[in-house]
């Protein structure tokens, strides 16, 4: 068994890497579309889909972002006036400035989207989207092709979301009649995690062993990986190279996290 530890910025690195190289995205990317809703750990997974389909295409995943999780009082709370719309491949060619609204009825066998979660329950791998929009935002939009024409979905989403409770009834209490602030949706689709990565890049088991830490470990997480001698020598190959992923970075108003 070997041990590492993976910030949340190493974690969306190493997530996005292995979507780059599962089966399933790989024929969409080729014979259909792809449809990569903003987030921030979708951010890395645009820019490696795109490095496979069209390298010269120059995209920032700083930007790629709607809603935020941030500090009471942060400088990156707000709408963005710097918004580049959603990554839709089609065949594996970008359609810029397009959005899950412009081609959601449109998608159909073949297809996929990918769309992030702000919550995690890992033992059930069940994952849940906060939901600021009256009209359910990018996630209810996906849900028409999702339950309307199954399109899978995929949830590229970091364990240091992970909470507590029942997806389920944290919605049930967030989307009850006189609640206030924000609601949430549990996505109908399939999470994969830095557990689901370390698996499709190695083929080493993956279980958590601790998670936090300070002095830039914050949020991180204590991976235990297993597996044949082969397994654990590519797993640490790829701990190498996401562990010099700088922090997330939101450059136009000069916020880190």
């Amino acid at each position: 068994m070997r041990q590492f530890v993976v910030t949340p910025a190493a974690g969306k690195r190493l997530i996005a890497r292995a979507l780059a190289r599962e089966k399933r995205v790989l024929s969409a990317l080729e014979s259909g579309t792809v449809v990569i809703v903003a987030g921030s750990t979708n951010g890395y997974v645009a820019e490696e889909l795109l490095g496979r389909s069209e390298p010269e295409a120059v995209f920032s995943r700083h930007n790629f972002v709607r809603g935020l999780s941030v500090p009471p009082g942060s400088k990156a709370a707000g709408p963005r006036d710097d918004f580049p719309g959603d990554v839709i491949l089609r065949k594996g060619r970008w359609l810029k400035g397009k959005t899950i609204f412009d081609v959601i009825d449109e998608l159909g066998r073949g297809d996929l989207i990918l769309k992030g979660a702000n919550a995690l329950d890992p033992r059930r791998k069940e994952a849940g989207v906060l939901i600021g929009d009256s009209h359910g935002g990018t996630a209810a939009c996906a849900l028409r092709a999702v339950v309307g024409r199954r399109v899978p979905l995929v949830v590229p989403v970091g364990l240091e979301k992970c909470v507590p409770s029942d997806i389920g009834e944290i919605a049930a209490d967030l989307n009850a009649p006189g609640a206030i602030g924000v609601r949430m949706l549990p996505l109908p689709g399939e999470v994969f995690t830095e557990i689901e990565a370390v698996k499709e890049l190695s083929g080493a088991e993956t279980r958590v062993m601790a998670a936090g830490g300070v002095c830039g470990a914050k949020g991180a997480l204590w991976l235990a990986v297993s597996g044949s001698k082969e397994e654990e020598k590519g797993a640490g190959e790829i701990m190498d190279f996401v562990s010099k992923e700088p922090s997330f970075s939101l450059k136009s108003r000069d916020t880190e996290y």
